[in-house]
């Protein structure tokens, strides 16, 4: 099965008519399709011959009633919060990223990260999608070496150890990977990832 995973596409719609075109099973959105919550309907009809095959997240530039509302205009699923299967693992999926000196839209606390993650903690094989990196890694690194990830994300995976984690957020880090224990996690970017599993 091929599962093609992207992030941060900010309205950016050549890049998602590129990864429409990309062939895959399933595909998940990792959050912030826009930014500052404007323009969703023109990556709806971007994104719509995808149907019920993309699953979305919100970043912490869309709320998540905007993306619930999203999913139900164009046919598409919401994965904030939710769990599905497919070859034989468990999808588990968290949008928001934890607080930004932006006050943008979609921001929880680190307890908020920590307390709705904690529902994903006896999923095995666990393919966790956030929109938030986990801090103190290659995925969450800016300009002076600052790291501005999450940490209830790092605690989840140094504590339950998902197979897989993807994410996004730090524009900085798209395309770069990790190892984390025995967890390989890759910012994915808008450039995307196809998982083959």
């Amino acid at each position: 099965m091929r599962i093609q995973i992207f992030s941060d596409i900010h309205n950016d719609l050549k890049a998602l008519e590129r990864l429409t075109k990309t062939p895959a099973d399933l595909y998940i959105s990792a959050g912030d399709l826009v930014s500052w919550e404007r323009g969703l309907p023109d990556c709806g009809a971007v994104l719509r011959p995808l149907g019920d095959k993309l699953w979305v997240l919100p970043g912490n530039h869309e709320t998540a009633e905007q993306i619930a509302s999203f999913c139900t205009q164009f046919g598409f699923r919401n994965f904030h919060e939710q769990v599905f299967k497919a070859a034989g693992h468990h999808f588990a999926g968290l949008g928001y990223s934890n607080p930004t000196p932006f006050d943008t839209p979609g921001e929880y606390s680190e307890e908020e990260l920590e307390e709705k993650l904690d529902s994903f903690k006896n999923l095995s094989p666990l393919v966790l999608v956030v929109h938030a990196p986990p801090r103190g890694t290659t995925l969450d690194e800016i300009a002076g070496g600052n790291h501005i990830g999450s940490h209830a994300v790092r605690k989840f995976v140094d504590a339950h150890h998902p197979q897989y984690l993807f994410c996004g957020h730090v524009h900085e880090d798209a395309g770069k990977s990790d190892q984390l224990g025995e967890t390989k996690a890759f910012n994915v970017g808008k450039q995307g990832y196809v998982l083959e599993i």
